[in-house]
């Protein structure tokens, strides 16, 4: 760097600290007080768990209380909202759900814009299943075959308008061909599963945590892993891309955003700080029992640019469907 380029660097910085005394004076010693981590889903859901385990990982960490509060509804968005209004100071972070990426077009009355939350990094994936009731043709292939000489005789059930198991089983019904009816429970999945295990629905696409019990006891029965491998756990179900359905094959992920402009040290020791606690082996261990696998970003940068991909990828494919909307 020239003698020039040098001085004009400092005198940068230094005028930066002149005009910014208390940002820069907060960057250096944060944190100084508690954290908010906001988790977008009911106590005790995947994103609930994962958000209190970050949580006490990082109260150890940084050493400050880092305190959960669960704020479900719209699929992540009331969360998410939340966050995108709080300050941006390094104290009001969101962890939420892939649906994330699909509702920022499917909510377009939504009271915030997606440029208003940054990305701190993804913190797992969990590997999904098509599942059906027992009275159901044993594989996909029967179902299509099924539906198609009976439209909407077929339904399936969800967690909510917006969530992943609306929007990919609305993806899979368009790339089959078939109308089958959307039945949203407000209960999450803890109501939906039940539903469908008593007949009132008959197909569902949810995290493979909360079905396998009922798919071991013959309640439900596994159709398709969404994984591009099959899972280990369910050796003899095939993936939906070896059913001829590839383009609906990726996991459900969570992640952790602050509000935009959230200073740039403050999320990068964040992202540094969650990475640490989750790649702990016996975190791994402890989250692959609740059927999550850990996976984190090499950089918040990575992270945003990932959320922007898939953004862009459901809006083109909504907007292609403007039948599947928010709300039923």
């Amino acid at each position: 760097m020239s003698t020039r380029r040098q001085a004009l660097s400092r005198l940068s910085a230094a005028a930066a600290v002149t005009a910014f005394p208390g940002l820069v004076a907060a960057q250096s010693d944060w944190p100084n007080k508690p954290i908010r981590l906001i988790a977008s889903s009911s106590p005790g859901s995947s994103t609930d768990v994962v958000s209190r385990l970050i949580a006490d990982g990082l109260s150890q960490r940084l050493g400050q209380p880092v305190v959960v509060e669960t704020k479900p509804g719209a699929a992540g968005m009331v969360a998410a909202a939340e966050v995108a209004r709080a300050p941006a100071d390094g104290y009001t972070f969101v962890t939420i759900f892939g649906s994330y990426a699909a509702n920022v077009t499917l909510n377009p009355q939504r009271t915030y814009k997606d440029s208003d939350l940054t990305g701190v990094s993804m913190v797992g994936l969990y590997p999904g299943l098509v599942v059906a009731h027992p009275s159901l043709p044993k594989t996909l292939a029967g179902i299509v075959q099924f539906a198609k000489a009976n439209p909407n005789a077929l339904s399936y059930s969800s967690g909510g308008a917006g969530t992943l198991a609306h929007i990919k089983m609305a993806q899979w019904a368009h790339l089959a061909g078939i109308q089958m009816t959307h039945v949203p429970y407000k209960g999450g999945a803890g109501q939906a599963i039940p539903a469908m295990v008593g007949g009132e629905v008959q197909l569902a696409f949810f995290n493979m945590a909360s079905l396998l019990p009922h798919i071991r006891s013959g309640r439900l029965k596994a159709l398709a892993a969404v994984p591009a491998k099959r899972l280990p756990e369910l050796p003899n179900v095939p993936t939906l891309a070896e059913q001829g359905f590839p383009g609906i094959g990726t996991n459900a992920w969570q992640g952790m955003f602050a509000p935009a402009g959230t200073p740039k040290p403050v999320v990068d020791k964040l992202h540094q700080s969650v990475v640490a606690i989750l790649t702990r082996s016996d975190q791994r261990e402890g989250l692959a029992k609740q059927m999550m696998s850990v996976e984190v970003s090499k950089s918040p940068e990575e992270f945003t640019e990932l959320v922007r991909r898939e953004t862009q990828a459901w809006a083109d494919f909504l907007r292609a469907n403007p039948d599947i909307k928010a709300v039923d």
